[in-house]
């Protein structure tokens, strides 16, 4: 079996926040928390990247992060594009939104044959789950179903105070597997607990405390992406004409879907930490309060790449 790759999402346009916050400093020393991802991978044993990125970036991009990381880690880079849709479909006239974290992966096909990884560029997860999942991914193939993994969150350690947030909520088996996910769009704190809304914010629907989510940290078997090139044309098909602007293509919606028709099993691999990510502008002095208590700790050294 060939060796784990890590699959990094970058292509986000970041427009809540304001910015291209995937090589936005977070502390003097110039760290992004992308560094703190790869430096928590290569230390678990991924020795190949694969960067998803959008061309318009890819200058910056690889000046301030691909190019300096490659001296540690064998770097690759695939491009999310709109107008990559299958023959017979076209892109909706003064859309500019990407697709989606599906389509995103689905970029990787013909580039990783092996299994993978997925993370989202923004989001800090923790020491332990990048070693959770190399672990899972080094031991694991398909059987008579696709042999899945996903690193799920306590809600509450993933919210922020500043705005809105979507996450795929999950329903977890006594046995630990995933058995339904759910991508809630509009989630936030109130003094009832974490509710979400599916009506722009006219009414709310409270969430359990302590309820299991999806950060977007995955483990799969190349299967995924026959999967996600089969079912992006029904996603086209179906749901852009009823919002060709903003319609979504969402790699939680695609698991969920092969969990309905049982040809996927999805091990949850739970994690305590607190999550730390950037979705506002406001949330930047979170992170770097926290950052730089997690190295005050010891659980990185104050320059990383030295």
């Amino acid at each position: 079996m060939n060796e784990p790759v890590l699959v990094i999402m970058a292509a986000g346009m970041g427009s809540r926040y304001g910015g291209l916050k995937q090589i936005d400093p977070i502390n003097e020393e110039g760290d992004l928390i992308i560094d703190l991802s790869i430096y928590d991978a290569i230390r678990a044993g991924f020795k190949k990247l694969i960067f998803v990125i959008k061309d318009e970036i890819e200058k910056d991009f690889k000046e301030k992060i691909g190019d300096r990381i490659s001296k540690y880690i064998d770097v690759r880079y695939v491009y999310q594009r709109l107008d990559h849709v299958p023959e017979g479909f076209f892109v909706p006239e003064q859309r500019v939104k990407p697709w989606g974290t599906g389509h995103a992966v689905l970029s990787c096909l013909g580039t990783v044959d092996a299994p993978f990884a997925v993370i989202n560029a923004d989001d800090y997860y923790g020491v332990g789950a990048f070693q959770t999942i190399y672990d899972f991914l080094t031991n694991t193939q398909d059987k008579d179903k696709y042999q899945y993994a996903m690193v799920g969150y306590i809600l509450e350690n993933t919210l922020t105070e500043n705005g809105h947030v979507a996450r795929g909520v999950c329903k977890i088996s006594d046995q630990g597997y995933l058995s339904e996910i759910t991508e809630r769009v509009r989630i936030e704190m109130h003094e009832e607990g974490a509710q979400y809304s599916e009506d722009e914010g006219k009414s709310w629907v409270t969430i359990p405390q302590g309820s299991i989510v999806s950060m977007n940290m995955w483990g799969f078997t190349p299967s995924i992406l026959k999967e996600l090139q089969e079912r992006f044309r029904t996603f086209l098909a179906n749901e852009v004409p009823k919002n060709p602007l903003k319609a979504e293509y969402y790699l939680p919606g695609v698991v969920g879907q092969l969990l309905e028709e049982d040809k996927a099993v999805v091990k949850v691999l739970k994690s305590e930490d607190r999550w730390y990510g950037v979705t506002y502008k406001e949330d930047k002095e979170v992170v770097i309060k926290a950052i730089a208590n997690l190295k005050a700790k010891g659980l990185y050294p104050k320059k990383l790449w030295e």
